[in-house]
């Protein structure tokens, strides 16, 4: 939730790249987890007969919304999402509703790559080994490209939700001439990238910065039914006094989860 300053460069509509933004939760900005806020009428949407768990959901599929907007996914375009945490979760349904196929979406963990499937029975699932050598951006390429878009073709477009360099390479190594790759992951500072594969595959890299415009449509889509059941999404559900053990459930890999709710009751 953030607080654009309203200064020239944010009327063109962009206000995600304010300078003088302040986002809640960012120090020394104060956070959510209280009961009440208050928070100007401009920035709040009315969530029209959406619960607030779904609301809540928003938040994250409009990071889903920005990225399919700017990636230009079209009806019919074949599309590989890397990483099946919460946002390339978001990702896959929002690509579904906007027509792409086929969908393959990769992780290295088993119980995330089950839970797409339950999520988007149609979907391809292509899990990435750990520890093998032969586990190149290059060979996983081709391991996918060869599994799932042998008839297609490469993928049109490939969205990379980790930030991790050696999944945004293997996203530029799979991705078809003149295709596009968009980053939504958050990366470090400096990150190496197969510079030349970009250039002689005319490969459009894109990437993005939070999002703008999006939560009307996404209220729209999550009413509508469009994305399907968003609550599967919810793993856990703790109140706001168990707000720690929330975090702990986030931060603990057994737990499997998806999505944390801290509920305010």
């Amino acid at each position: 939730m953030d607080l654009p300053c309203l200064s020239v460069p944010c009327l063109t509509g962009r206000y995600n790249g304010c300078e003088d933004v302040l986002f809640r939760s960012t120090p020394p900005v104060p956070g959510l987890l209280r009961r009440y806020i208050v928070h100007p009428a401009q920035w709040c949407f009315k969530l029209e007969g959406l619960s607030y768990e779904e609301g809540a959901l928003l938040e994250p599929i409009s990071v889903a919304l920005a990225g399919i907007e700017r990636a230009q996914l079209r009806l019919g375009d074949s599309l590989l999402i890397c990483g099946a945490g919460p946002i390339g979760l978001v990702t896959l349904l929002c690509a579904r509703a906007a027509g792409a196929t086929p969908i393959t979406i990769t992780d290295i963990d088993t119980s995330r790559l089950e839970f797409a499937k339950k999520l988007v029975p149609s979907v391809n699932t292509f899990q990435i080994p750990l520890g093998s050598p032969d586990a190149t951006p290059q060979n996983l390429a081709k391991s996918i490209n060869d599994s799932f878009y042998s008839t297609a073709g490469h993928p049109d477009v490939a969205i990379e939700c980790t930030g991790i360099a050696s999944s945004i390479a293997t996203a530029v190594y799979a991705s078809r001439f003149g295709g596009t790759v968009f980053v939504i992951g958050v990366g470090k500072d400096v990150v190496e990238m197969p510079f030349m594969a970009c250039s002689v595959k005319e490969v459009d890299l894109k990437f993005q910065y939070r999002y703008a415009n999006q939560w009307p449509k996404a209220i729209k889509l999550v009413k509508s039914g469009l994305l399907g059941d968003v609550k599967m999404l919810v793993s856990h559900r703790f109140t706001l006094e168990e707000a720690e053990k929330a975090f702990e459930t986030v931060k603990d890999r057994t737990s499997k989860s998806i999505k944390v709710m801290i509920t305010n009751e």
